[in-house]
Order: structure tokens, then sequence, then C-alpha cells
């Protein structure tokens, strides 16, 4: 099996594009829920929240492999 730097070239970008669509996914989720994401996560210590929170952001990482795949 060859190098073929195109190859990774297309994987370095839709890995680039995937991240930033996966924070943009996160900054719109923090603003669609009432209070403050990060607060309610780092200061208040809310595992519930961290957990839900968490496997919505596993849904939407798997979504965008996909669609970036």
């Amino acid at each position: 099996m060859e190098f073929r730097i195109d190859h990774f070239v297309n994987a370095l970008i839709y890995a680039i594009l995937g991240g930033i669509i996966y924070f943009i996914a996160f900054y719109a989720i923090d603003k669609l829920t009432p209070g403050d994401l990060w607060q309610e996560i780092v200061e208040k210590h809310n595992i519930a929240f961290a957990i839900v929170v968490g496997c919505m952001m596993l849904g939407f990482g798997i979504i965008i492999a996909a669609a970036v795949h």
C-alpha cells in the first residue's frame, strides 16, 4: 500500500471541517438550552447533565463522521 499525499490532505481537511462543525453544534446546544452548559458542568459539578451533554455530543460526532466520510 503506497502513501498518497492527496489522501492525507483530504483526511486532514475533513478532520478539521468535522471539528469545526462539532464545535458549532456544541455552541448551538449551549445557546438552545437554558442556563450555561460550561458553568453547569464545571462549576456546579452536575454529573447527570455532563453525561447527557456528552451523549448528545457523541451522537453529533457520529453523524458528522458519517456525513464527512
